[in-house]
């Protein structure tokens, strides 16, 4: 298959300045970028991009997709009273056939914001792995483990057998589309010897780990009444930053814990509206780049967000810490691009995404110049930081593949998406 997309405009990063240029697709990979149309010009289609923004498609570096299911459900409440009395009890009931189609709803979801890739942790994951590969979509799937016995033999464990066949039947599915990591939920809600017998796993599978990281102010202070050290420390000692690790949120993480971070080449997964609904803070940010923390955007579950579009995390992150540190330059918008896209790819061990160049996979986006809102347009990186919307990803393709376009789907049949999820939720909430 070869798609050749001509009348491009690239980010500046790319060199090109105001110059459109042609990019050819060819077997899930950028096959070339010129300013003129190939001499060989053949291909299966020629898609027009009008001169309309054409870069990397986002990656959402945390979120449990089949949450779609609980949007809306146990709304204004702080974490641990929202996790006790809502998220808790209703997660009890989830099925195979409910997870599915609620993760073919954020599947569908995110393909409409632009989402190439998602890193997911949550349980019921070889449902989610069957969503992924029926859509086309690339993921990074962890069932996640607790354990609260100290003597727990995790090997006997019904998480963990699931776990590991999820490892052995989905780890590399269709070229590596996706991949499959380990999971911790949290230090509250793990043992060390349930860590540290994890961490070894994904030793063993060479896959990365995935986990929730001082979310709340709450959870750090209680684990350094716990053990006397920060969660980073936890896991730094139980072995769990020996692996590649996706920390999500880090909000409450200290200036010690940012170096350990680095050290241990964690990435952190920066969910700014979850953290801001949740009344959990604000991550330090400008701390974790300056100190050369690969930082990456994650929207976290629907149930405490309520949209999966990493665009809208982007424009948050854009605007909040200019404010909590009354810095109109503490962030720009250039510097956020990277967290929305080749940053979440390289968390997920996709080194060869997230970037408009030779060789790299064809994880690609086409975004509305030409919106009202969006004119004038001075600057892309502005437009994209604080005018764009996600209605105006006008295709989104994934391994050269054009999963969506115009306001269509191509793997997804919309209509029966809608009649599966009415169905489910009656079911689920009746």
């Amino acid at each position: 298959m070869k798609t050749i997309l001509k009348n491009a405009t690239l980010l500046p990063e790319y060199g090109y300045g105001s110059k459109t240029v042609c990019v050819t697709v060819k077997n899930r990979k950028i096959a070339e970028i010129s300013e003129e149309m190939p001499g060989n010009f053949r291909a299966d289609e020629v898609i027009d991009c009008g001169g309309n923004l054409l870069m990397p498609a986002f990656c959402n570096a945390h979120c449990h997709a089949a949450m779609t299911l609980f949007r809306g459900y146990g709304e204004d409440l702080p974490l641990k009273e929202w996790l006790e009395t809502r998220i808790f009890p209703a997660e009890d009931r989830l099925t195979f056939r409910s997870v599915y189609h609620a993760s073919m709803l954020a599947i569908a979801e995110m393909l409409r914001h632009g989402i190439a890739s998602f890193s997911d942790m949550y349980m019921f994951e070889d449902a989610v792995a069957e969503a992924v590969l029926a859509t086309g979509i690339k993921a990074n799937l962890s069932r996640s483990l607790v354990s609260f016995d100290p003597d727990i033999d995790m090997a006997k464990e019904q998480r963990t057998v699931e776990a590991v066949r999820l490892a052995e039947w989905y780890h590399g599915c269709d070229e590596g589309r996706l991949l499959v990591d380990f999971s911790l939920h949290a230090e509250y809600t793990n043992v060390p010897k349930a860590c540290e017998y994890v961490a070894d796993l994904a030793q063993r599978f060479r896959t990365g780990m995935q986990i929730h990281l001082s979310e709340t102010e709450r959870e750090h202070a209680e684990c350094l009444e716990r053990w006397g050290k920060t969660p980073a420390e936890f896991f730094r000692d139980t072995g769990v930053f020996d692996v590649p690790t996706t920390a999500a949120h880090c909000v409450w993480v200290t200036d010690s814990d940012i170096a350990i971070l680095r050290e241990k080449g964690v990435t952190v997964a920066h969910n700014p509206v979850s953290n801001l609904k949740l009344g959990s803070g604000v991550a330090p940010l400008r701390k974790l780049l300056d100190a050369g923390v690969n930082v990456a955007l994650g929207t976290d579950g629907v149930a405490s967000n309520n949209r999966l579009d990493i665009l809208r995390e982007l424009q948050t992150a854009a605007l909040i810490h200019k404010g909590v540190h009354r810095n109109p330059v503490e962030v720009r918008a250039a510097e956020l691009m990277p967290l929305a896209t080749v940053n979440g790819m390289r968390a997920q061990g996709r080194r060869d995404c997230g970037r408009v160049e030779k060789g790299f996979c064809a994880d690609l986006i086409l975004v509305d110049r030409g919106s009202l809102h969006n004119l004038p347009n001075f600057d892309d990186y502005a437009m994209l930081a604080f005018s764009a919307d996600a209605s105006d990803v006008m295709m989104t393709m994934v391994d050269g593949r054009i999963l969506w376009r115009n306001g269509a789907y191509t793997s997804i049949d919309e209509e029966r998406l809608r009649y599966d999820c009415r169905d489910t939720f009656a079911h689920y909430f009746d």
